[in-house]
């Protein structure tokens, strides 16, 4: 490590004093001495670059030391070869404001980074290569990687804290236990790290407690990631049993949850968050809150799960203690009295800086109407239907359209469809589909007529963020077929039309004076401020689609919720005439705006039922004989069963007839169902069946939370409704099964842990 000249500690100095920050025994060390890193989690393109500094005094004033950030691949690159780090993609600028205000800095590179992010960050331009396999040592994808990385070491290395900079640690690659055992692949990505320029400051991976030893390297840093509620003990247990000198950190202390669209808001207890923290700080654990201040996934970049798919809302509010629009919450002053007790000898917090001022705007109802199939871009040909990167298109909406060679009739299947469809006949809307849902088919209720022209529109929703679904390619992803019995028909010719979601493209459209379409098409109207400020545009009455604002992408609205408004930052508007255009892909029921002064985040409209138990329907196990039974183990963490002889089946059915903790209450965190080969099946084509019970009142804890590939989320049933509890699970295919494994919640003493079970397994679904 460089020699430096010390400084105060906890702080950072300015370019003309230079640091040392390193590894010592049991703790970090800055200049030398014993340091805790208390970070705050924030995303510079999730905050408007004009008011990047007050969210970084909030944060600060908070009692925080640290600002961790991710940087976004897919933002910086947005086409091969041609970067980007300006304005609100300027990250050095955002870490030498952090320097200004003494805050050191840790960089999370990636080059996947999660996020609830498009694709985890990585550019959609990657999935033209037909064969690409992501996150592996595939000389294409590295080669993308190496280029990148080093971009990012020209902005950021030379603002290493050893050269006068801020930045005291750098991560390598993110959470990648949770995608597959790969070292030589980590290994790669760290030389990948240092050949950019990161050499003076120690890196890290982080990754679950459960699976962090898969890829752990033994030159860097171990930390693990985790949420609120979590049994501290526990988490840091195998890490202390495997490396007892090191430095504990939590590199991500989930402090809240981020929201989907047609799901119930998400929120986390404040008082939960505060007691771990306190935890680990007595234990001198070091921490970074995810998220200290969320903000706003702006435009087309929120991401989405799967499985089952489900896309993320634009709001990145998270429940976190800096709200989306940066006001201070009463989650962020509890969290503020518990640091002002942990702070350096002789030091004492600023006061938060004050919010923006907020405004209301009058109802914005005078709109010119441009129909989206009026005004069409120029067309492409392509006889075989292909997805939309294949026509170089990254976001937005894609147009296939064909004349029909002959009468079809029988169900249309879109093979597969991603991810919202409307489809039409000379016009007529014949019906949506919502990959959501696992909708891929629509039954045609009459015959479609030789010349009839059919159009399919599919939005592309975000791609998927997580684990293998991230090659999540767009549009219509192998074909169309008409199926008629056991007949089907392969449909042909397509004129194609990319409608990308840049504001070039929709401002540059023929509106005119009109009323509000049941279709899709586009809007655009001006408002009159006299003053600016932030505001919340109300989009209740709208259906489906994006608003831009005086050429700034505000991101998606959705009628079904839970988010209702749009977050409008005063610094985009301007006194007198503002524009807004708005993409409604559906139709408004009607085509009005207004400026609130608070956001709508939890008014959930969707229809569908919120659980996976149809009225009255109970599962029958009378008759059926269980292939294993047993009693799990108390305790937090995940347990291994295997069977006594491999079993065949489809279905898969655990039934919970005791717990632990004498309540009626069942919780399970994540499952595997185990192969021929005892490793896990693929989870990507699971479904959930059946649940007897869920609870949807204080939280999303349905039952496909077993297999959502997040730890910190679970299935719990109601505390009213008895033992036995059951949940049977649509596996996608007959497999060869010889176990299973099953984690329970993470909280201390596993709430909600069964006891006793059986297990049911069935090629066929069971009887109810």
């Amino acid at each position: 490590m460089v020699s430096a000249t010390a400084s105060s500690a906890g702080t950072a100095t300015g370019t003309d004093q230079k640091e040392t920050f390193e590894v010592g025994k049991g703790t970090f060390l800055l200049n030398g001495k014993p340091f805790v890193v208390k970070a705050a989690e924030v995303h510079y393109p999730r905050i408007p670059e004009p008011y990047w500094e007050q969210r970084i005094l909030s944060c600060k004033a908070l009692g925080m030391n640290t600002l961790c950030l991710y940087v976004f691949w897919n933002l910086h690159e947005q086409h091969p070869g041609e970067f980007d780090f300006s304005g609100n993609k300027d990250i050095a600028k955002f870490c030498r404001l952090a320097q200004k205000h003494g805050m050191y800095v840790i960089v999370r590179p990636g080059p996947y980074v999660c996020a609830e992010w498009e694709m985890g960050g990585l550019p959609w331009w990657l999935l033209k290569k037909q064969d690409v396999q992501l996150r592996t040592l595939d000389p294409y994808y590295m080669e993308r990687v190496g280029i990148f990385m080093n971009e990012v070491g020209k902005q950021l290395k030379d603002l290493q804290i050893s050269r006068g900079g801020n930045i005291i640690m750098v991560q390598v690659e993110n959470e990648y236990g949770s995608y597959g055992t790969n070292k030589p692949y980590v290994s790669a990505i760290r030389d990948l790290v240092k050949k950019a320029g990161f050499t003076d400051v120690p890196l890290f991976q982080c990754d679950w407690s459960s699976n962090f030893t898969n890829n752990a390297l033994d030159d860097l840093i171990w930390t693990v990631n985790f949420g609120t509620g979590a049994n501290i003990e526990e988490q840091f247990k195998k890490l202390k049993q495997v490396r007892p000198d090191t430095p504990l950190m939590c590199s991500e202390f989930w402090s809240g949850w981020f929201d989907h669209w047609g799901r119930k808001h998400e929120t986390r207890d404040a008082a939960t968050m505060v007691s771990g923290i306190k935890d680990m700080l007595d234990r001198n654990i070091s921490f970074s809150l995810y998220m200290t201040h969320g903000g706003t996934t702006f435009g087309w970049w929120g991401g989405a799960n799967n499985p089952a798919y489900s896309a993320m809302c634009s709001s990145y509010d998270y429940d976190a203690p800096i709200s989306e629009a940066g006001w201070t919450t009463p989650k962020y002053f509890q969290l503020r009295e518990l640091l002002k007790q942990y702070l350096p000898e002789g030091t004492t917090l600023p006061e938060p800086p004050a919010s923006y001022p907020v405004i209301s705007v009058a109802p914005i109802t005078d709109w010119q109407v441009a129909p989206l199939f009026e005004n069409l871009p120029e067309s492409k040909q392509t006889e075989d239907i292909k997805p939309m990167e294949m026509f170089d298109q990254g976001w937005g909406s894609i147009l296939y359209r064909t004349v029909l060679k002959e009468d079809v009739s029988g169900t249309l299947h879109l093979d597969e469809m991603h991810d919202w469809a409307q489809v039409f006949a000379d016009g007529k809307l014949l019906g949506r589909l919502d990959r959501r849902h696992g909708e891929f088919t629509l039954p045609l209720k009459e015959t479609l007529k030789k010349g009839t022209r059919l159009d399919i529109l599919v939005e592309a929703m975000g791609r998927v963020n997580f684990d293998k679904s991230i090659h999540d390619r767009k549009g219509i992803t192998e074909k169309v077929e008409v199926i008629s019995g056991d007949a089907s028909v392969e449909l042909k010719g397509w004129t194609v039309y990319n409608l990308p979601p840049f504001y070039d493209f929709v401002s540059q459209k023929n509106y005119k004076a009109g009323k509000p379409l049941q279709g899709p098409a586009y809007y655009k109207a001006t408002f009159t401020l006299d003053k600016v400020g932030d505001t919340f545009f109300d989009m209740q009455t709208w259906g489906k689609g994006m608003v831009w604002v005086n050429g700034h992408a505000l991101g998606r609205f959705w009628e079904i919720g839970p988010q209702q408004t749009l977050y409008m930052p005063g610094c985009w508007l301007k006194e007198g005439e503002n524009e807004i255009i708005v993409l409604d892909l559906k139709g408004p029921a009607e085509a009005k705006v207004s400026g609130l002064e608070k956001p709508i985040l939890d008014m959930l409209r969707e229809k569908a039922p919120e659980t996976h138990r149809k009225d009255g329907q109970t599962l029958k196990l009378a008759s059926e004989t269980p292939v294993h039974a047993g009693t799990f183990a108390s305790g937090n963490g995940w347990q291994e069963v295997k069977f006594g002889k491999a079993v065949n089946g489809r279905y898969f059915c655990l039934e919970g007839t005791s717990n632990y903790d004498g309540t009626n209450i069942a919780a399970i965190a994540e499952m595997d169902v185990l192969g021929a080969d005892g490793k896990p099946v693929s989870r990507e084509s699971w479904k959930i069946v059946y649940a007897d019970s869920e609870e949807t009142r204080s939280g999303n804890r349905t039952a496909d939370k077993v297999f959502d590939l997040q730890e910190s989320t679970f299935w719990q049933t109601v505390d009213n409704t008895a033992y036995p509890h059951q949940i049977v699970i649509d596996l996608g295919k007959e497999y060869q099964i010889t176990g299973f494994r099953m984690l329970p919640r993470a909280e201390a003493g596993a709430p909600g842990l069964i006891k006793d079970y059986k297990v049911f397994v069935r090629k066929t679904d069971f009887s109810y």
